[in-house]
């Protein structure tokens, strides 16, 4: 357990604490970091999403089992999306993204790189699928109901108009038919797209940690009870679902490590893209990315 902190998370973590000095000192601004976050998610992240959807071995995937972990992510964002609206009386955007982060764990930007240290690319199938689920059905999904929620009265048309320029939902819809056609990946363009992507973590981690600098740690009821929520409440519950499979044991073991894991960065770069508050999100992401630290060495 402590090996696997020390060699595999801590370096990882390094990233966002690294951010998060540089702003506490000022040396980075949030202007610079918010700058950063954008380009990362409008332009290095594409990149990264494509190598992951094109190049996964779809035979491979236990679906079962991928649907076992996206019932439990319904679940558990329903409960939480009413709790935020109804009972805590946040504001609609905001309720929606908190109860994104509850679910939307940062399997590609801070699980996945642990994983492939710890497993190894072939051990590390599990990761690699439910990041290809994240990014095809779970992310697709907040990124359009997001945009629809923040242009109400914008025609249908219009909307669809917007979201066909995306250039992450562009990157997951050629991704998969890429994928599907069977065709091979030239190696200048695999090469092109390895360098791209590459930046895409550490870059986001960073700019995380520069823009988390300026938030209060003091948590709030809110913040409490979805953090206890995200560290506790999914795994378990995915963790339950899991053992009435019938698919190999490591599967159940990553897809609960996964689960454990901190609230995702893309709640908070969705809520910086359209003006929505951050001021709960913020405080979540650090909590449970510190809290998750001795929990994910346990679990891996």
């Amino acid at each position: 357990m402590l090996s696997i902190l020390v060699n595999d998370i801590l370096p990882v973590f390094s990233v966002l604490v690294l951010g998060f000095w540089l702003g506490k000192i000022k040396l980075v601004s949030r202007e610079e970091a918010s700058a950063l976050n954008r380009v990362a998610f409008l332009a290095l992240q594409p990149p990264l999403i494509f190598l992951l959807l094109s190049q996964v071995d779809l035979s491979s995937i236990h679906y079962l089992a991928i649907l076992s972990y996206g019932a439990g992510q319904a679940v558990i964002f329903t409960l939480s999306f009413l709790l935020c609206r109804y009972v805590l009386g946040h504001e609609m955007m905001e309720s929606w993204l908190l109860a994104m982060a509850m679910i939307f764990v940062n399997s590609l930007l801070y699980i996945w790189p642990i994983s492939t240290l710890i497993y190894g690319e072939a051990g590390n199938i599990p990761i690699v699928a439910i990041v290809a689920w994240d990014a095809a059905i779970t992310f697709a999904f907040f990124v359009i109901s997001t945009d629809l929620l923040a242009h109400k009265t914008a025609s249908m048309a219009v909307s669809f108009k917007r979201l066909a320029k995306n250039p992450v939902l562009l990157t997951i819809v050629f991704a998969i038919i890429f994928n599907l056609s069977g065709l091979p990946l030239l190696a200048p363009i695999e090469t092109a797209l390895n360098f791209l992507s590459g930046a895409t973590a550490p870059a986001t981690l960073f700019a995380l940690g520069v823009i988390l600098s300026a938030t209060r740690l003091m948590p709030s009821r809110t913040i409490c009870l979805l953090t206890g929520i995200k560290l506790f409440g999914l795994p378990v519950l995915v963790a339950g679902l899991l053992m009435a499979g019938n698919w190999p044991a490591d599967w159940n073991k990553l897809l609960v490590l996964n689960a454990a894991g901190p609230a995702g960065a893309m709640p908070f770069a969705i809520a910086m893209l359209y003006g929505v508050s951050t001021a709960r999100i913020a405080p979540i992401i650090i909590w449970t990315s510190l809290l998750s630290l001795f929990t994910l060495a346990w679990l891996a």
